[in-house]
């Protein structure tokens, strides 16, 4: 009884560990606030608030060179002005960098 015990809860700790979490939600929170530091600057408001319009995935070039990126399109307002950037992610967690959507 007891061996069977302990191989349901080896079973258990391999299936949690096999779970992964979607790189789209794990960035977003950075993205934005990526995108504020940006538009608060260029706006000239310390106020403006952003939040998350779109966002995809994107696949490295290749299998053996580059990495992952997730891009976010997001949208911050404050001081009576809006404004769109799209924020992109590497996905080995090295940061984002935001750009006005042209």
């Amino acid at each position: 009884m007891s061996t069977r015990i302990v191989i349901a809860g080896l079973m258990l700790a391999v299936a949690a560990g096999c779970q992964t979490t979607d790189p789209l939600q794990q960035y977003e929170q950075n993205a934005i606030d990526t995108a504020l530091a940006r538009a608060k600057f260029d706006m000239n408001c310390p106020e403006a608030t952003g939040s998350v319009l779109s966002s995809k995935q994107i696949e490295p070039v290749s299998i053996r060179f580059g990495v992952a990126r997730a891009e976010y399109t997001v949208g911050v307002q404050g001081c009576g002005k809006r404004t769109t950037m799209i924020v992109m992610c590497a996905e080995d967690g090295s940061g984002c960098v935001a750009g006005n959507e042209q």
